[in-house]
């Protein structure tokens, strides 16, 4: 787990060891461990290392073949790289450390780009070829290591986040309001856009290769994707728990390889008790963490938002030494600059504990397990599932569940909110992007869907955006505190058996949502459906109470927040002054969106959030 940058001038300019060095200080963070460069003629590759696996000299980076052919800057952990070292041995191919980089690095000279295809994991990396002068990038399958990438004029620039790519001095610094407008509608990125116009994300399952003299911008090839497809051989609900349960333990034992000590995360769900219940008997003790809120000010379904309780028995089963903190509505103000540093383009949720919970955690381990993938694997969130079942055809489905995943601005709103903009902005269609996240296959209408196929396309396309920017989230706050997260659900072999469980092995109530009302779906929020076959795994791990939960998120009570402790701030840095928002967004609008939720009328605590995340933004990457 680590920090990587780096540049490559395609026209054959040389490459500057002091532009690469203040690139790779920008993300320092992410290895505090160590750094290294490497620069030869028109490329160069920075490294910033935090030490996991053989913590000695010989897994410093960027790391050279013996025949200087092909050099390596890597990010992750690539957890079968013992059984791929074994195979490259029996090659021939001798290695110097016990790192999984040193795997990587001969994986590709012998392999090529078709190596990523074998690993499980989780990685971003970039290796240069000498003998082929081309660049070669690549990203893990579910977009778990972040990589960004910009093409301006004849310099190629990539690293793991966005404030390494900025400090080149060729490329700009200007706000992509098109971007501004996707994620105003979704509050995420469905697109491999970002707020900067200059930089891109590299998507999840894709390499792209850059070559010496390319003048176009290179177009990412994609090597996998999900494929959420029932297969009959497994209705036998029995045998689908056995092999679950054999897979979920394989997950864990396989993400506990470490030489430093590894923790959990330990809410009051099913989830991350699950993995800790299984990391415990692997491991002479555990160290867990919790993030607490003050619920004095919270009301309705924010009474149920601390799980301290719950995961503190879990603690105590599991014999664990647990660590917790209680976040009240100052901290959520104070670290909203330092957030917005760090998470760079602000995506789903409300962010800021997960940065306190990396925090804790890294104040005691450096490697910590999440629970993240286990709700998007196994239908964990079945009341949104539900709400386009009843399609007629599939332009209808995507009508629907558009309609449902306009989670900050409906189009009608935004026209009134971008108005100052709307001129420059009014070409973007975000149905489009929200229908072009599916493939061509989902497309086809030749096609006959019913409600389990419409659930099958949910899954998809929640997998492809509401994970993975919980993923970008994890990663870069993690980061922030020179933590590593790993996420045991998203093992290859567990994900690809989770994709072939048959629908109603994840759901219960689908024949009821097909006859259901709207109301009725509402109120599926507050049932124990999703994730069946799930919780049968996990009650042979955890207290049936807790494996038979309702869906609990890791969420603050800023609804009550906004209203109360925080509503000062709020009205300082959103409503009075000049905030710096309104040079793209119109301040009465905003201002009517904002009273709606101040008097109580409407709960808009996800706009507030996001509102006061691009203000930050803005004062940061642009100020």
């Amino acid at each position: 787990m680590c920090g990587i940058a780096g540049y490559f001038n395609t026209d054959g300019e040389p490459a500057s060891a002091v532009v690469l060095k203040r690139m790779t200080d920008a993300i320092a963070h992410r290895g505090p461990d160590g750094e290294g460069f490497f620069t030869s003629g028109f490329v160069a590759l920075g490294h910033r290392r935090l030490a996991i696996i053989d913590l000695s000299p010989l897994g410093h980076q960027p790391m050279v073949t013996p025949d200087g052919r092909y050099v390596l800057t890597y990010n992750g952990e690539i957890y079968n790289f013992q059984e791929l070292r074994l195979e490259l041995e029996a090659k021939g191919y001798a290695f110097r450390s016990r790192t999984d980089s040193e795997v990587v690095l001969h994986a590709y000279a012998e392999w090529g780009p078709s190596c990523i295809r074998r690993f499980n994991g989780m990685f971003a990396f970039a290796v240069w070829d000498k003998e082929r002068l081309e660049l070669f990038l690549a990203r893990d399958r579910y977009g778990i290591k972040p990589l960004y990438y910009s093409h301006v004029g004849k310099t190629f620039v990539f690293g793991s986040e966005a404030k390494a790519i900025v400090e080149h001095t060729r490329v700009p610094r200007d706000l992509d309001e098109e971007a501004l407008v996707e994620y105003f509608a979704f509050q995420n990125f469905f697109t491999d856009r970002t707020l900067l116009t200059s930089v891109r994300m590299l998507p999840a399952g894709c390499s792209l290769t850059v070559r010496l003299g390319a003048d176009d911008v290179p177009r990412p090839t994609r090597y996998w994707d999900f494929d959420f497809r029932s297969d009959p051989a497994l209705n036998d609900r029995e045998e689908c728990v056995q092999e679950l349960d054999r897979l979920l333990k394989q997950a864990v034992s396989r993400q506990l390889v470490s030489d430093v000590d590894v923790g959990a995360y330990l809410s009051g769900g099913m989830d991350s008790g699950t993995l800790t219940a299984i990391a415990a008997t692997q491991l002479p003790y555990m160290r867990t963490f919790t993030c607490g809120f003050d619920l004095h000010s919270a009301s309705g379904m924010e009474l149920a938002f601390d799980e301290r309780e719950k995961a503190e028995m879990m603690s105590y089963r599991f014999k664990t030494e647990h660590y917790e903190m209680v976040l009240k509505a100052g901290d959520m103000e104070r670290v909203l600059p330092r957030l917005a540093h760090h998470i760079e383009e602000p995506r789903v949720g409300q962010s800021y504990p997960n940065f306190y919970a990396a925090q804790l955690a890294s104040k005691f381990v450096k490697v910590v397990l999440s629970g993240a993938g286990g709700d998007e694997m196994f239908g964990g969130y079945p009341w949104r599932y539900y709400r386009a079942v009843q399609s007629i055809r599939f332009s209808d489905y995507v009508d629907r569940y558009y309609e449902y995943w306009q989670r900050l601005l409906t189009a009608e709103e935004a026209t009134r909110v971008f108005a100052p903009i709307w001129a420059r902005v009014t070409n973007v269609s975000t149905r489009d992007i929200f229908s072009n996240v599916f493939s061509s296959e989902h497309h086809d209408k030749s096609v006959v869907l019913d409600a389990e196929d419409y659930v099958q396309r949910s899954l998809y396309l929640e997998a492809k955006t509401f994970l993975h920017g919980l993923l970008v989230v994890d990663d870069k706050l993690s980061m922030a505190h020179g933590l590593e997260t790993r996420v045991p659900f998203l093992d290859n072999d567990l994900v690809d058996f989770a994709m072939r469980v048959p629908v109603r092995l994840k759901l219960s109530q689908l024949d009821h949502a097909v006859r259901a009302n709207e109301n009725d779906i509402s109120r599926m929020r507050r049932t124990r459906d999703g994730k069946m076959v799930l919780r049968d795994v996990m009650r042979r791990h955890v207290p049936a109470d807790i494996a038979d939960g309702e869906k609990q998120g890791f969420s603050g009570p800023d609804g009550s927040w906004f209203r109360g402790e925080s509503v000062a701030y709020v009205r300082r840095e959103l409503i009075e002054g000049n905030p710096r928002i309104y040079a793209f967004m119109d301040r009465k609008a905003v201002g009517e969106l904002l009273e709606q939720h101040l008097s109580g009328a409407v709960n808009r605590r996800l706009l507030i959030w996001s509102l006061l995340s691009f203000e930050w933004w803005l004062r940061t990457f642009l100020g």
